[in-house]
């Protein structure tokens, strides 16, 4: 691992990052949703200033990784979201890094659970939630996401 990686919140001047890095991972997997658009167009709006967070891997001074963590209907539970890794450094457990700091920032912060909707092809990402504890749970005929095939869920407490 990086010794010289950090994570940092949400600053508007990484909403840039924050768009760059997840359009390259939906481009190269599936498809850009109009509501993937608006949200990682708008961050703010739609995740920071709805008591959502996000957190930024740099090293040095660039950001080569995201995650937000969003308020969800449920009373306690965040929804993992928005995750993704520069291309050119995946493999370095940048992302691991930042799944276990947003697991130990929602536990600081008194949350029950973390949701996140995938796909089952991002086999890497499965692999890493399996490992950080999420266990599947049923998907709803309504889910979020056109391109989610698989719900899991973390309990916190």
């Amino acid at each position: 691992m990086d010794e010289s990686l950090i994570i940092v919140a949400y600053l508007p001047a990484y909403a840039d990052a924050f768009y760059e890095l997840n359009i390259e991972w939906l481009r190269k997997y599936f498809y850009v949703e109009p509501y993937d658009e608006e949200v990682l167009r708008n961050p703010d709006k739609y995740i920071i200033n709805k008591g959502g967070h996000i957190f930024f891997a740099i090293i040095d001074t660039s950001v080569v990784g995201t995650l937000a963590l969003m308020p969800t209907a449920s009373d306690g539970v965040l929804e993992l979201t928005k995750m993704a890794v520069s291309p050119e450094l995946r493999g370095r457990k940048i992302g691991q890094k930042l799944m276990q700091f947003s697991i130990d920032f929602a536990r600081s912060e008194g949350f029950d659970a973390l949701v996140l909707y995938s796909n089952t092809i991002l086999e890497n990402a499965i692999y890493i939630y399996r490992k950080y504890g999420f266990k599947e749970v049923p998907l709803e005929a309504n889910g979020p996401y056109k391109r989610g095939n698989i719900k899991m869920i973390l309990e916190l407490i």
